[in-house]
């Protein structure tokens, strides 16, 4: 801080960038409270194949639901018994960290049954049989996924098991309002407006919390003194912190390794507010490292952006395929940006897993094409369309990563650029 109460420049980018995360959670929180047939409390069973969100997971039966308790209630949570294929109940709070995932990995002394999701410090009565979790406020977001495998009818008689009910009237807090905003246009000084509506509205568990809320109200005063302090924070963000925080939201929170960024830490964020911020921002809903790990590109390895108009090759040698490093699955995905939503092809085909029909190399590597048409040298099955005259991002995913994903002993092989298409 500068002398007096004026924030400087650090201070406001620290508050912006802790205050966004809340921000990105609300807006999501809306955007599915739209939804026709929404309520809190009830499944939304997403039906197989649907890409309708940030950076869809095409691999799993998925499902979702915003739970919301008061001191007086319980939601009971149903979780089916699922043997021989990945699947998980994942449970953030409104923040974006992960509270809890139930499966046969992370808890399995109960990795299925019934479990009582509870406000903290509540006394509802929980039926007997019933174990007993606690969120960290009054809200949280249940999303559940069952691997398809090659069995997609059993993945979705499951994905339909997993069930949510409410044990008796729940008041519900509407989510604050804010103003609308998209990634590619971030919200400028108006986040301050409304700080004590937006901070009151969900607990923050990260450690040093209270001392960053202390800087966001500060900032959120200054801003509110004068309108030449006001403009003073406006010029700041729109000239300075806001595109500081957009061009570097990677490569400041992780390695940059081939072109990719990932391999880091997620889903529990302790006191790093950028790493929470930019995952919320690029891929809200993170899970825990210990479940996932994911692997981001949108360059070659030398720094240049990935061109829809331009063929690519993806290549893993036989010792380093990604089925080797994994005790759950893989997939790669191929989103638009800045949206990270799939782009349309003619194919429907948006991205592989481990259970697609990939032709391997005669010495046992792997080739992935990757352009707007098929790639020379690589099987059309192998081949990834891109959206012509637009870039994109690709995403790896490892679910139950091995140990040589955490010690940088395996990372994705560079994208390797072929040709660029007329």
């Amino acid at each position: 801080m500068k002398a007096g109460d004026e924030p400087d420049e650090q201070a406001i980018a620290d508050a912006y960038v802790y205050l966004l995360a809340r921000m990105l959670v609300i807006r999501q929180e809306g955007i599915d409270a739209s939804e026709e047939g929404f309520a809190y409390n009830k499944v939304k069973y997403n039906p197989l194949g649907s890409a309708e969100f940030v950076n869809p997971n095409l691999d799993v039966a998925y499902l979702e639901c915003w739970i919301a308790v008061d001191d007086d209630s319980v939601v009971l949570l149903t979780v089916p018994e699922i043997q021989d294929r990945y699947y998980t109940a994942q449970i953030l709070d409104e923040w974006g960290e992960v509270i809890i995932n139930i499966n046969e990995r992370r808890t399995p002394s109960r990795s299925h049954g019934t479990f009582a999701l509870t406000r903290p410090g509540s006394s509802p009565s929980i039926p007997e049989g019933a174990t007993r979790i606690d969120l960290h406020g009054s809200k949280a977001k249940l999303l559940a996924r069952v691997e398809l495998k090659d069995d997609p009818d059993e993945a979705l008689r499951l994905q339909r098991e997993f069930t949510v009910e409410s044990l008796g009237e729940v008041s519900v807090a509407p989510p604050p309002s804010i103003p609308d905003f998209e990634n590619a246009s971030l919200l400028g000084v108006e986040i301050f407006e409304t700080v004590d509506e937006v901070l009151e509205s969900a607990i923050d568990v990260a450690p040093g919390a209270a001392e960053a809320q202390v800087g966001v109200r500060s900032v959120a005063s200054f801003v509110a003194a004068s309108e030449d302090n006001r403009s003073e924070v406006e010029a700041l963000l729109r000239d300075k912190i806001v595109p500081g925080f957009l061009g570097s939201i990677f490569t400041e929170t992780t390695p940059l390794v081939n072109g990719w960024v990932g391999g880091i830490e997620t889903g529990n964020y302790g006191s790093d507010y950028l790493k929470r911020t930019v995952l919320d921002l690029a891929g809200i809903w993170a899970n825990t490292s210990a479940e996932v790990v994911y692997f981001a590109s949108t360059m070659e390895a030398d720094g240049t952006p990935l061109d829809g108009s331009s063929s690519y090759l993806l290549h893993f040698p036989g010792e380093k395929l990604p089925e080797a490093v994994v005790d759950g699955y893989w997939s790669i995905i191929l989103v638009g940006l800045p949206d990270l939503r799939v782009v349309p092809n003619e194919m429907e085909r948006y991205n592989f897993n481990s259970h697609s029909d990939l032709a391997m190399e005669p010495d046992g590597s792997l080739k992935i094409g990757i352009g707007p048409t098929p790639v020379d040298g690589v099987p059309e099955s192998n081949w990834l369309p891109s959206p012509r005259d637009k870039s994109y991002s690709l995403t790896i995913r490892l679910y139950v990563p091995r140990e040589s994903v955490f010690d940088r002993g395996w990372v994705p092989p560079a994208v390797v650029r072929i040709s660029r298409s007329s």
